[in-house]
């Protein structure tokens, strides 16, 4: 496959011939691309529905379960199309509509509505409307809804909720329009959605918080060790910490803050187990966003190392190690600053200065869960007073708070919902950001999976470990042909490095 049909499988719901294979080989790699939805029954489904394959000229395709509720469809009871790895399009595209879909995921529609949604983008309301419509075949508020519908559907199923807190948790206005809602999407009653259930995934803490065990699922193969390691060897103690080989972190969150616990896949298991804790249910859903990016769990790996193994230094790479994903971020602002913490030292004497900046201006949190006390420190507090924590060169420092600063005046705005291009400019419009740190925040916070970090030491070991170009300028026009995919190309470097335990970032 070559680098531009990766990029059209993006849009694959438009080729009516390709999707009905992949339905009528119940092909689950496809799960999350796009929706079947068959004009008989009025019910849309995943891909890899065990249910009969419909007649084609039944079928429809649509993009999302948004657009597929809109033309007035309703959510399979048997495969639960909204419980499948999300759509690799909306981590490769940096339009509208992708940049969109990643905000509505987070919850931003709920929180600031519409009007809040438009001037994150930098659009009006009815330009963003006519837009999404266009392309996704929904406006944002359908979107949103769909979003509220699946976070309805977890609280449901998952907790002992009583439905009137699991409503306004979900992001509902009314218990009329949860219980509408519900009805609409899955054609059943909550009662009904709750019976189906085999048991209940939720306990209460002694400390007030609410548990709920998920599990993240993915498209394989999956480099578990791979970005499990990478998380582990850079974790800030208090804020992070490695666990029976998993992980495990704090979050702060809209509405409160959060605990996570995630174990890597057992077995043949294609999903990771999560545990939440959550001082606000209002938060499940952004929490659940947040930490599937983090892991890049709606990657395409088939997609990705068809294109990479097309290179003869990385194939072999490919082959040892598939599934490879690049880490992402629960936090555009800590993601900054870490980056920061990370220039030109080596990840363990850049998680010691960010351990000693938590310890002093983190956020402790009112219940600890075991070793996890902390909260990463706000732009606002480095913003104060991080020239009296940190040491080092002065001009170091002092792009580390004036960075701080001006995330915390609004000047730097690090959402997921940004373009690429402008946050680039940015961050290099910010005195003592240079191309790797800008270009590395593109790359884990906004999931650009294009970035390659050729001023990276560490990278360019790798590249000669490979076999291929060490020079920046050969080294690029190398991996050309790797493209859109240069951000997993880069992680196959790092991977080959000698002492990647010592790799910057």
């Amino acid at each position: 496959m070559t680098a531009t049909a990766s990029v059209e499988r993006s849009a694959i719901w438009r080729d009516f011939d390709v999707c009905y294979r992949a339905v009528a080989a119940r092909d689950a790699r496809f799960d999350g691309q796009f929706i079947t939805a068959v004009a008989t029954t009025r019910i849309y489904c995943r891909p890899s529905c065990p249910a009969v394959t419909p007649k084609p000229q039944n079928v429809r395709f649509y993009p999302t379960a948004a657009a597929a509720q809109a033309a007035g469809y309703r959510a399979c009871r048997r495969c639960l199309p909204d419980a499948v790895p999300g759509s690799p399009e909306w981590n490769v595209r940096a339009d509208l509509a992708g940049r969109a879909m990643r905000l509505i995921a987070d919850g931003v529609v709920e929180r600031e509505g519409v009007p809040g949604l438009a001037r994150r983008l930098g659009y009006s309301e009815r330009q963003l409307n006519r837009a999404l419509t266009a392309e996704l075949g929904a406006g944002p508020l359908a979107l949103a809804r769909a979003h509220r519908a699946h976070s309805a559907r977890l609280l449901i199923e998952l907790t002992d909720l009583p439905f009137g807190d699991a409503a306004f948790a979900a992001g509902f206005s009314s218990i009329r329009q949860f219980n509408a809602t519900v009805r609409e999407v899955f054609g059943c009653s909550p009662s009904q959605l709750r019976a189906r259930r085999k048991q209940t995934a939720r306990t209460s803490s002694a400390n007030g918080s609410v548990d709920v065990t998920l599990r993240l699922p993915f498209r394989e193969p999956f480099d578990a060790e791979g970005i499990f390691r990478f998380l582990r060897v850079r974790a800030i103690p208090g804020v992070e910490i490695a666990h029976e080989d998993g992980y495990a972190r704090t979050l702060r969150l809209p509405h409160g803050t959060a605990t996570t616990w995630l174990w890597p896949p057992k077995s043949a298991a294609r999903h990771v187990h999560c545990l939440l804790r959550l001082s606000d249910m209002r938060d499940l859903g952004s929490a659940v966003t947040r930490v599937r990016r983090l892991l890049d769990l709606d990657a395409d790996p088939a997609a990705v190392d068809s294109v990479l193994a097309t290179d003869a230094a990385l194939a072999d790479s490919v082959a040892r190690t598939p599934g490879i994903r690049v880490p992402g971020a629960v936090d555009g602002p800590e993601l900054v600053i870490r980056a920061l913490l990370g220039q030109q030292i080596s990840v363990a004497a850049a998680r010691t200065t960010a351990g000693r900046l938590a310890e002093a201006l983190g956020e402790r949190l009112p219940h600890p869960d075991e070793e996890l006390t902390t909260l990463f420190p706000t732009p606002e507090a480095i913003a104060e007073h991080g020239a009296d924590v940190l040491n080092g060169p002065r001009r170091r420092i002092e792009a580390i708070v004036n960075t701080a600063a001006a995330m915390a005046s609004g000047e730097l705005d690090v959402h997921v919902g940004r373009a690429p291009d402008e946050l680039r400019a940015d961050l290099l419009a910010l005195p003592g950001i240079g191309s790797w740190t800008a270009d590395y925040v593109l790359m884990r916070v906004l999931a650009a999976p294009d970035v390659l970090l050729t001023g990276d030491v560490a990278l360019r070991q790798g590249a000669a470990t490979l076999g291929l170009p060490t020079a920046p300028a050969d080294l690029t026009r190398r991996l050309d042909t790797v493209r859109p995919w240069r951000s997993y190309a880069g992680m196959h470097l790092w991977r080959a490095a000698p002492g990647t335990t010592t790799r910057k970032g």
